[in-house]
């Protein structure tokens, strides 16, 4: 079993209904940790709900550069990001391994405005990651790995876990991650989706973070990663059964800086 999990909710103010299904979520002991978006039409609704006892200190930013409106000007003029209509449209490929300077210079100056806009609705980050994982490009990882480590916190790793992942995704993802630690410093050990940790073997130490996508079934919550219906409750509960569910701000000051994530 791992020592700690981080059951870590994305999506965070993309809309009314993921803003109370995370809300109910930490209510419910569900999940321990959430991303925001701060490009979002919902954003300042979940910054208020963000000043909940329940969740303080636990959001951290779920970096956006592939759905609705930059915060940023440069950005707009770098067809590798934005369509002529100013909306966020993606086409910089997953093998991609650099950037030029100004699309290098749009991408930080997108994430400083996200960044910003957190602060300005009163809440300070405690981690990072992305909406569909744009910072496992590796160009832009780099980018938001020395962010972090500018500001302190750290960042989710490359998905690790799983039975999906053929030998040349392992290579890279073990790549990635090392050069995400080297750059960013300490982070969690493991990353997983809810199937993941439903179908696959355990760590037997370290810190796992959880990648959640809560949905409300009835009372209960069930997870996009997971089919229609299957409680994502009883997951965590059958498989982490006596794991403490902690955000990353409880467990990053004991965790060793730059230890790699698959060694």
């Amino acid at each position: 079993m791992p020592r700690q999990v981080i059951v870590n909710a994305d999506d965070f103010g993309l809309s009314p209904n993921e803003n109370a299904v995370i809300l109910g979520a930490f209510q419910a002991g569900v999940i321990s940790s959430a991303t925001a978006m701060a490009n979002m039409p919902a954003f300042e609704a979940a910054c208020v709900i963000a000043q909940h006892p329940l969740l303080t200190g636990r959001i951290g930013l779920h970096f956006n550069l592939t759905y609705g409106q930059p915060l940023s000007l440069g950005i707009l003029s770098r067809p590798n990001f934005c369509d002529n209509a100013g909306v966020f449209d993606l086409n910089v490929p997953r093998h991609r391994l650099w950037l030029s300077r100004e699309d290098r210079e749009a991408v930080l100056e997108e994430l400083e405005a996200q960044w910003q806009r957190c602060l300005d609705n009163g809440v300070q980050p405690s981690h990072l990651d992305s909406h569909q994982h744009v910072h496992n490009i590796w160009p832009i990882g780099e980018i938001v790995a020395r962010f972090a480590a500018r500001q302190g916190v750290p960042v989710r790793l490359a998905r690790n876990l799983g039975q999906n992942l053929s030998l040349p995704k392992r290579m890279f993802k073990h790549l990635l991650n090392s050069r995400l630690q080297q750059l960013a410093g300490a982070t969690a050990d493991y990353v997983c989706t809810p199937i993941d940790l439903r179908d696959g073997a355990m760590p037997t130490d370290g810190v796992l973070e959880i990648v959640a996508h809560p949905n409300q079934i009835g009372t209960d919550f069930g997870d996009d990663y997971l089919p229609p219906g299957e409680s994502l409750t009883q997951v965590l509960e059958r498989r982490l059964q006596g794991v403490p569910r902690v955000s990353y701000s409880a467990v990053i000051g004991a965790l060793p800086s730059g230890t790699a994530a698959m060694e």
